[in-house]
């Protein structure tokens, strides 16, 4: 990482359902757990168009997920920032739409391909696509949108829709079906996003922040606080323990505050151990942040856990992303469940 003179502020995004929604500090207008819903001849993939346009090959985002994970909501937000949106693409036809992309001099420069259980019969190519794509040197991405099974139920419920692989089961059994079908195109994800408790906007809003800018950084991170009682965050990279740490909980005149407050961060890094894990925990993600760049990958979450998310968790988090942020990381913070007790 590359140190810079000017150090942005890290910016800050609260947790669905804790009061400030995506804004810190303010109420949110949306109520977390809101469906967001989603909306089918062998050719040449010489993906190198005529004359001296290397430079033209779209840059290419492939969206999958589960079903009912929000794929529709989040191509819809690509498209509305500009990208040619195709949903549903047989996965072999998905390098004759980067030639077509090729072809066009530069008026289809983006392309974002949904790609899903209901074209399974071609699922099977995607794999042979991607190793097709990489020989010919196309930058691709992909985006998984993943929820939980209690969330997806209650989506599809909601609608009154069956799964799309439930068959002549219940929707539990499909989405079962659909995890094992999905497992190894999660594990190759370049950024993965859980939608269990977010509504459409705020899904919309996190589309936003990794697509919206004009130039794509090196590497975005997200440090996100959360406690291990209310279960681990499903989309993290990396997670720390914080819980080695004595609880501010139990000092009677801290227990109101979070880990935003001075007082509270202070009595947190003066614990034997605090300032010591910030330091070799920084330098590690050194290491690893070097490594996920030379891999391609441009995003990680980083989960940071303590008993409840409210003290310890969310003080490290905030002191770790000022640090990669000075480090010349583009960082968000979340924290996810403090204001749920």
């Amino acid at each position: 990482m590359t140190e810079h003179d000017a150090q942005p502020t890290p910016r800050r995004e609260q947790a669905p359902g804790e009061a400030g929604g995506n804004q810190p500090r303010q109420a949110a207008g949306a109520h977390p757990g809101q469906p967001v819903q989603d909306d089918g001849a062998q050719v040449s993939t010489d993906v190198t168009p005529a004359g001296p346009a290397e430079a033209a090959i779209p840059e290419l985002v492939i969206i999958s997920g589960m079903s009912g994970a929000g794929r529709s909501t989040a191509a819809k937000c690509l498209e509305d920032l500009g990208w040619f949106v195709v949903d549903n693409l047989p996965p072999a036809l998905i390098p004759t739409m980067v030639e077509l992309g090729a072809r066009s001099q530069g008026n289809v420069a983006r392309i974002a391909v949904v790609v899903d259980v209901r074209g399974r019969r071609f699922f099977d190519n995607l794999r042979e696509s991607l190793a097709d794509l990489e020989a010919k040197h196309v930058t691709r991405r992909i985006v998984f949108l993943e929820s939980s099974d209690d969330a997806l139920v209650r989506r599809f419920e909601s609608v009154r829709r069956p799964h799309p692989l439930q068959g002549d089961g219940r929707i539990v059994d499909g989405i079962a079906a659909e995890r094992e079908l999905l497992r190894e195109l999660r594990g190759d994800a370049d950024l993965v996003i859980d939608t269990s408790s977010l509504n459409v906007h705020e899904l919309r809003a996190k589309m936003d922040a990794q697509f919206a800018g004009e130039e794509e950084p090196e590497l975005r991170a997200t440090v996100m606080s959360f406690g291990f009682k209310y279960g681990l965050p499903v989309d993290a990279d990396l997670v720390a323990d914080m819980r080695f740490l004595p609880n501010p909980h139990w000092v009677p005149e801290l227990r109101p505050y979070t880990g935003l407050n001075e007082e509270v961060a202070r009595y947190v890094f003066n614990q034997p151990g605090a300032k010591e894990f910030l330091d070799r925990y920084a330098e590690l993600l050194r290491l690893i942040a070097a490594g996920y760049r030379r891999e391609g990958k441009r995003y990680v979450t980083i989960a940071i856990g303590c008993t409840g998310g409210k003290h310890r968790s969310v003080a490290m988090s905030e002191k770790l992303a000022a640090r990669l942020v000075a480090e010349g990381v583009e960082t968000v913070v979340v924290h996810r469940d403090m204001g749920r007790e």
